[in-house]
């Protein structure tokens, strides 16, 4: 069973469709977090810089920058992912269903937080 599933995913990712799927997905998360960094007074150019991206989102979700090398820690990377998004939500005053939407859709409710309504509240 799941070998079909990987041979459909794998025959997916190589089409037009998929393709354009993934660019969707990069271009919105990566338009999500230069607003959500502008919003909390960081550079937005940093979202277009792979490690430092994480490394700022960290920096703003939770209490130091350092925390994102716990992302490199298997089962530790799980439970810290919930965790920070949870934190993350919380920094800009939103509750735990939207630190949820956050762990499933990241790069749409980072959009909802830097052009809606929410503010930064610094630690």
């Amino acid at each position: 069973m799941s070998e079909t599933f990987r041979e459909i995913w794998s025959q997916y990712m190589f089409t037009p469709e998929g393709g354009v799927f993934s660019a969707v997905f990069a271009v919105l998360s990566i338009i999500g977090m230069w607003v959500l960094f502008k919003k909390a007074h960081k550079a937005g150019w940093r979202s277009l810089v792979p490690i430092l991206n994480v490394y700022t989102l960290v920096q703003i979700g939770d209490t130091t920058g350092l925390k994102a090398l716990l992302f490199l820690v298997p089962v530790v990377n799980v439970v810290y992912y919930v965790l920070f998004n949870l934190r993350l939500a919380r920094a800009f005053g939103k509750g735990l269903l939207f630190g949820v939407g956050l762990m499933i859709f990241p790069p749409f409710f980072m959009l909802l937080l830097g052009l809606g309504g929410a503010r930064y509240k610094r630690r």
